[in-house]
């Protein structure tokens, strides 16, 4: 399978700017680095290859059926491979978008920013739940208007890869490369708490769609970001990590008197406590 045969090649590089960041760090203050958060990392990336590779699988025979009532006969050139890595990147800043707005897709994606510390080994914290959540429904319209179900997976493997390298604290500023693509600047915004900062910057590589849909911040020297979730959660369990919100959201549906409400409490906006409450519990990082 593409996307994991491109990881998986790209793993030794992946590891290698892991020691690299975690050397280089040892005298930061506050710690960018803790073990106990880096080797969660680790774990949540194995199973999330693992779910990845068995819905893959599963759901192939769905994309082949799909791809038969595709709108265009497409030909891999190097035109349409910077097509498809522009469309696929455009999808991608809707599903991240809603993600952060849709409280089912949010049960998943909530993994991903549930540490305290921002460094290279945050970008593997992912959720082995993203298949139950529908990530892959955001990349069917490319196998419609054409892409074959393999170039539209290896386009997402990339763009995956590049985000590895937008999780660090070591790059400070790009320059003129921040008003194109997404930075290290502009991912920590991301994942930052603080109120300003809050569902900010949600493209993968190119951050014009920010810019263009109005969701796009810039880190401010007199706002320093406070990374994780705005819910007093501290856990290096990697299944309390994953399930912390399914559970949070089965036990919200459970209380609910109504179909109505257990749809809201499904597809609304996400339950996140105010973010000057939350801020009170949290450690710089």
């Amino acid at each position: 399978m593409p996307v994991e045969l491109i990881l998986l090649l790209l793993s030794p590089l992946f590891v290698g700017f892991i020691a690299w960041e975690w050397y280089h760090s040892k005298q930061a203050v506050p710690a960018r680095y803790r073990w106990q958060d880096t080797l969660a990392n680790a774990v949540l990336a194995l199973l999330h290859q693992g779910s990845d590779m068995l819905a893959l699988l599963l759901l192939m025979p769905f994309f082949l059926w799909l791809y038969q009532f595709r709108w265009f006969d497409i030909e891999l050139t190097a035109g349409t491979v910077a097509v498809a890595f522009l469309l696929q990147d455009f999808l991608y800043y809707w599903f991240h978008r809603a993600s952060h707005h849709i409280r089912w897709l949010w049960a998943s994606h909530v993994t991903h920013h549930s540490s305290r510390l921002m460094n290279f080994s945050t970008a593997l914290r992912q959720s082995l739940t993203y298949p139950l959540s529908g990530m892959w429904l955001f990349w069917t319209p490319m196998i419609i208007a054409g892409f074959s179900p393999t170039t539209v997976f290896a386009v997402v493997a990339l763009n995956l890869a590049f985000q590895f390298f937008v999780h660090t604290q070591a790059v400070r500023s790009l320059g003129v490369l921040e008003w194109l693509f997404n930075t290290p600047s502009h991912h920590r915004v991301h994942h930052a708490c603080n109120p300003l900062y809050i569902d900010k910057n949600f493209g993968g590589v190119l951050i014009i769609w920010d810019r263009l849909f109005g969701s796009f911040v810039a880190e401010l020297d007199d706002e320093p970001c406070r990374y994780g979730i705005t819910d007093d959660f501290q856990s290096d369990n990697p299944l309390t990590i994953t399930f912390y919100e399914w559970r949070r959201m089965w036990r919200d549906c459970l209380a609910q008197p109504s179909l109505g409400g257990i749809v809201r409490t499904l597809f609304g906006a996400p339950v996140k406590p105010p973010p000057a409450t939350a801020q009170k519990t949290l450690s710089g990082g």
